[in-house]
């Protein structure tokens, strides 16, 4: 018989980036077992030689524990990054005057080549320039058809490649460089189930990659721009889900700004039903301590109580000293924060009014009726998924139990606040849905003899979004009897 793994004791996701720390087939495994509910593969660094195999073995975990699980492979963007100096770097004096060009000899104290011409097309007068993630700051004052004339705000040491960044405007860059495309025929190929789109800036970044992706897999867009926060509901409608990157969000914006984004973000997403991650420096002291800050712990919690569907560790769990033992802290915090008897109150904060349509006036009310007659769980058989996010958005006090004859909507609805998604055989009538789901609230330990659960269905079968149908029914603790799923 299959082997069914229980559903965790939380409804945020926890999302573990994967790296040289722990892309193991035992550390892969063991931050599962730690909370891990799905794992990110980040395109930026390591090749494909090293993501392949790191996708190979969370698919035989996953049919090793019988639970779907969800891989989203992170596209590297387009980085502006400035070239190289003479020796290993030079000291910007705070005031000097400093030039940015095309020629691609080594560079100095007084200039240095910006191989990105796109840039310099867009830049205008007084318009700021970060290098290496804002320790660094240049203003320009003058444009010239071959190079940029800055004067050095905050000085110090920069060495080759570093970064660059332009808060100030949108510069027309392609959202999928060179190195993008190749990598996401790779993560398709690979049968991932999420592609994370960098530095969007408007709705129209996601256009190529959605068709690259030809359904392929769910499309979430990192906000990380100051310009995408200006087009963030027309991003939001392109894209299946967002992330809130802070790290690059943080660079562009000044720091007393990244949370009142972050805030707009996640309360934008929920209202639209698209997840929503929270991502970057969460745990940044785990990296190297067995234990975070709690300020660090405050923050993660923060994310939970407005209802983020994921939060997400970044380089505490791809190339720390306790990625494990990460993965348990941000569990811990998730548990901690869902059973103090505050947190319905906060969550339910951000009002999602649902559309006029049958199945989001049905998804509303399944919530409702579950706390009047006190049911376990809610439960809906889906084929796309669309019923399971409608559910989600309202955020119920109980578990959601998914069940779907589709293997890559089980493993997309990772990031889905709530959802224990379980990859069954199809059903032919709503009478067997019922009594399926009957069975598998018992077998997956959701509820017991006498219990009452909520079942949503669409009839007919096999039509997607015609949801249309809320039951509510008592288990009589038999139901598992003779049957296999």
């Amino acid at each position: 018989m299959t082997q069914f793994c229980p559903p965790r004791d939380r409804k945020v996701r926890v999302l573990a980036t994967l790296g040289p720390a722990s892309r193991t087939p035992e550390m892969i495994e063991r931050l599962f077992r730690a909370g891990a509910d799905a794992f990110r593969v980040n395109m930026s660094h390591g090749n494909h030689d090293d993501h392949r195999l790191a996708i190979a073995t969370i698919r035989a975990l996953e049919a090793k524990l019988g639970r779907p699980t969800t891989i989203l492979a992170d596209l590297q963007g387009p980085k502006l990054r400035v070239g190289r100096f003479v020796g290993e770097g030079v000291l910007l004096e705070t005031g000097a005057a400093f030039r940015l060009d095309e020629d691609p000899t080594l560079g100095d104290s007084t200039r240095v080549c910006l191989p990105h011409p796109e840039i310099m097309a867009a830049l205008k007068v007084g318009a700021r320039l970060l290098l290496d993630d804002g320790k660094l700051v240049l203003r320009v004052t003058a444009i010239e058809t071959d190079h940029i004339m800055t004067r050095v705000e905050v000085g110090g040491k920069l060495s080759n490649n570093k970064g660059l960044n332009v808060p100030d405007v949108v510069i027309p860059l392609a959202a999928l460089t060179a190195k993008d495309r190749t990598d996401l025929a790779f993560a398709l190929d690979q049968g991932v189930d999420w592609i994370a789109l960098s530095f969007v800036q408007r709705p129209e970044d996601l256009a190529e990659a959605r068709k690259l992706i030809e359904g392929r897999a769910a499309l979430l867009a990192k906000i990380e721009k100051p310009a995408a926060m200006d087009r963030l509901d027309a991003i939001l409608e392109m894209a299946d889900a967002v992330m809130v990157a802070r790290g690059d969000l943080g660079v562009e914006l000044p720091p007393q700004d990244v949370p009142p984004a972050q805030k707009r973000i996640v309360e934008s997403a929920r209202r639209l039903g698209k997840s929503v991650v929270v991502a970057t420096q969460m745990l940044e002291s785990m990296i190297t301590s067995p234990s975070p800050t709690r300020a660090e712990v405050s923050d993660v919690a923060t994310a939970i109580y407005d209802g983020a569907d994921a939060i997400m560790l970044s380089a505490e769990s791809a190339a720390g000293d306790w990625p494990e033992e990460a993965v348990a802290m941000m569990n811990n915090i998730a548990i901690a924060v869902e059973h103090d008897p505050g947190y319905a109150a906060r969550l339910h904060f951000t009002q999602t009014r649902p559309d006029p349509t049958t199945a989001d006036a049905l998804a509303e009310a399944a919530s409702k009726i579950a706390v009047t007659v006190s049911a376990k769980a809610i439960l809906c058989y889906t084929s796309s998924g669309s019923t399971a996010r409608r559910i989600a958005r309202e955020r119920p006090s109980v578990p959601l139990l998914v069940m779907t004859d589709k293997l890559e909507t089980a493993r997309r609805l990772g990031l889905t606040w709530g959802v224990h998604a379980v990859h069954t055989r199809d059903v032919a009538s709503f009478e067997e849905m019922v009594a399926k789901a009957k069975r598998m609230a018992l077998r997956h330990g959701l509820a017991k003899a006498s219990d009452r659960v909520v079942v949503m269905a669409g009839v007919p079968f096999g039509t997607p979004g015609s949801t249309n149908v809320l039951h509510v029914v008592r288990l009589t603790g038999d139901e598992l009897k003779d049957y296999a799923d």
